[in-house]
């Protein structure tokens, strides 16, 4: 059965209230709702959307509140992904890290569609030890799996010489200090991953 066609003003009404609704708006879905996908284009030239990947939309930024907004952009553009390394640092207040990019973990082999915003730096993980340490938070009342505390202080020794030693032993000495580190949970992974020799003295030097 064909799909019934919206009037445009309604149409363009039904999409902002999807648009406060949902973190990215997908011309496929719209379509789905009777809505042309046509309404998207005017209103990204009207400036009551933007364009951040094909097919997909969002609010304009300065319409957006929250600090972790790019958070679940990112994970709603990139199917299965996590938030790690940096990004993950950030969200837990761990360090100084402001990352202009957002971090995202991927199982290994898999297609990252193209989006213009946010910017993304993508890590492919092997999926043997991929699902280690996810949590899920509600943020802007979407779900989002992010590395715990023990994984990505794990994940930044795991990738020191790509994110930095120093971020690495200040990862570690803040979730210490803060007392958010289950040492038992990060030796664990820490072993699945293969740095528990490579970090051990330098979480001697900050339990001790």
């Amino acid at each position: 059965m064909p799909v019934t066609k919206t009037p445009r003003s309604v149409a363009s009404k039904r999409l902002k209230e999807l648009a406060r609704s949902y973190v990215v708006l997908r011309a496929r879905d719209v379509a789905k709702l009777g809505v042309h996908t046509g309404t998207l284009t005017r209103m990204t030239r009207a400036g009551d959307l933007e364009r951040v990947g094909a097919g997909q939309y969002r609010l304009p930024r300065k319409r957006q509140v929250g600090a972790n907004h790019d958070l679940v952009l990112a994970v709603s553009s990139v199917p299965r992904s996590v938030i790690c390394l940096a990004s993950a640092l950030q969200f837990h207040n761990l360090g100084t890290q402001l990352p202009h990019q957002v971090w995202l973990a991927v199982p290994r082999g898999t297609r990252v569609p193209r989006i213009t915003a946010p910017p993304l730096r993508v890590v492919s993980i092997s999926p043997m030890v991929f699902g280690l340490g996810i949590e899920e938070h509600r943020i802007e009342g979407q779900a989002v799996r992010i590395y715990s505390v023990a994984r990505t202080v794990a994940d930044c020794f795991r990738f020191r010489n790509t994110i930095g030693l120093d971020v690495a032993l200040e990862a570690l000495t803040e979730a210490w200090r803060s007392k958010r580190l289950n040492l038992d949970e990060l030796n664990r992974i820490a072993k699945r991953l293969r740095v528990q020799r490579v970090m051990q003295p330098y979480l001697e030097t900050v339990v001790l």
